[in-house]
């Protein structure tokens, strides 16, 4: 039974994460169109929740929803967030203006499975569920497989993948870090540590770190992968800190 005192733990966490998605939304205008549609799409991911709940863990919830239904309001705020979040926050750092794949591009044969690319971890999401492993194994193993697929069909948009995976990353690595000193104790009285593996950097469950790398590694990219869109130059780059402004 988890602690009463932490009946309002999740809820305050995904307002959190709300938080940073409104910040980086008042102070990023030009990024405000990509985050709304990234968001949309990406709260319907909550409703997964049931697949989580209690297998990877059991939150408390308001109303006790994720205990008596397996869904919950607070998965839906965020998925919310971290959608438009996964997608913006390398854009808050870019110098290039944006550029359209060419007609001619767009019918390379490495395009051929631009849709399969983007589809990939459904299925394969799907597909691993159905072996007898935790629900969170075939979440990680999507997002990297669906991340590899975006490369291979989109070379182009490899740099940026990788710098939305590291500053999601970052940002999970803090709230994660924030969860755990803030609540002593939650993490070990909600999350399904038994069934997970045994190494947690920092007292956290290595599956929420591998998931803030690979979910910004899929989603970072997805936007410009919809809609033709080359890669975006970020201003300033993990492998290269010096500013740029060259277009793509």
């Amino acid at each position: 039974m988890t602690p009463t005192g932490f009946h309002y733990v999740w809820l305050i966490w995904s307002s959190a994460f709300m938080l940073l998605w409104l910040m980086l939304y008042i102070l990023t205008p030009g990024v405000r169109r990509i985050m709304i549609r990234a968001s949309l799409p990406t709260a319907a991911f909550g409703l997964t929740e049931p697949v989580f709940v209690p297998a990877y863990w059991n939150p408390p919830s308001l109303f006790d929803l994720a205990q008596r239904t397996g869904f919950d309001i607070e998965s839906l705020i965020f998925c919310f967030a971290i959608g438009g979040i996964g997608a913006a926050a390398y854009r808050a750092f870019s110098a290039a203006p944006e550029s359209f794949v060419s007609n001619s591009e767009r019918h390379s044969g490495r395009h051929r499975w631009h849709l399969l690319a983007l589809i990939s971890p459904f299925p394969i999401f799907l597909l691993l569920l159905k072996f007898p492993w935790n629900p969170i194994y075939p979440s990680l193993l999507a997002l990297f497989c669906g991340a590899l697929a975006a490369a291979v069909c989109r070379p182009d948009l490899v740099r940026n993948s990788l710098l939305g995976g590291v500053i999601f990353f970052g940002l999970y690595l803090v709230f994660l870090l924030g969860l755990h000193w803030t609540w002593p104790g939650y993490i070990e009285a909600v999350w399904n540590l038994a069934d997970l593996l045994p190494w947690r950097p920092f007292g956290l469950p290595l599956e929420e770190l591998l998931f803030g790398f690979g979910f910004g590694l899929y989603w970072s990219c997805v936007y410009e992968h919809v809609g033709w869109r080359h890669g975006r130059h970020a201003a300033f780059d993990v492998t290269n800190p010096s500013p740029r402004a060259s277009t793509p």
